[in-house]
């Protein structure tokens, strides 16, 4: 009965609650170039260039082209190359970590950024916000490149009405989110 409630608030245009165990939502506005040159800015690095490693701390800075990452701690992962030189394989960011693009943004405890493929991972409490819209989690998986997100776990989402793009753009008819559940919990 709850679930036939939500969506009938849902339907009507009113701020609405939708609650799934994951939910698939657009990320347009995080449409992103993975190729593009990395740029970091801490204020501590250690680096052990045996292990291929670079470790930043401390009010860390990461962009790429208009996406932005901050957090804690940095560690920078580097491919084994001929040259020696190494390119930026992956990085993992804990603590307070945040990463924008546009008027995207997403929060969590901890992330991982492949490079070369443009996922990032996302855990620990969840937040993402696409304008007045908010969608909470314990994971987010979100793939730059496609520009598309899954959130797993405990889902819950806020749509503010009259919101255009982003999650409230997905709804077909003014719906629940595509990839969310409508059952009784």
């Amino acid at each position: 009965m709850r679930a036939i409630g939500l969506a009938a608030l849902m339907l009507s245009g009113a701020a609405g609650w939708a609650v799934a165990q994951g939910a698939s939502v657009p990320f347009g506005g995080l449409e992103h170039d993975s190729t593009l040159p990395v740029e970091i800015t801490s204020d501590a690095l250690a680096l052990d260039q045996a292990a291929g490693t670079a470790v930043f701390t401390g009010t860390v800075k990461v962009g790429q082209g208009a996406l932005r990452l901050a957090a804690d701690r940095l560690e920078v992962f580097y491919a084994a190359d001929d040259t020696g030189t190494g390119a930026i394989e992956r990085m993992e960011a804990s603590g307070n970590v945040t990463l924008s693009n546009g008027t995207e943004a997403a929060e969590a405890a901890r992330a991982s950024y492949v490079v070369a493929t443009g996922i990032v991972e996302m855990e620990g409490d969840v937040l993402l916000t696409q304008g007045a819209n908010a969608l909470a989690s314990e994971k987010l998986r979100i793939d730059l490149v496609a520009g598309t997100g899954l959130l797993e776990g405990r889902v819950q989402t806020i749509f503010m009405p009259g919101e255009t793009g982003g999650a409230a753009g997905s709804q077909a008819g003014g719906g629940a989110p595509a990839g969310t559940t409508g059952g009784s919990e």
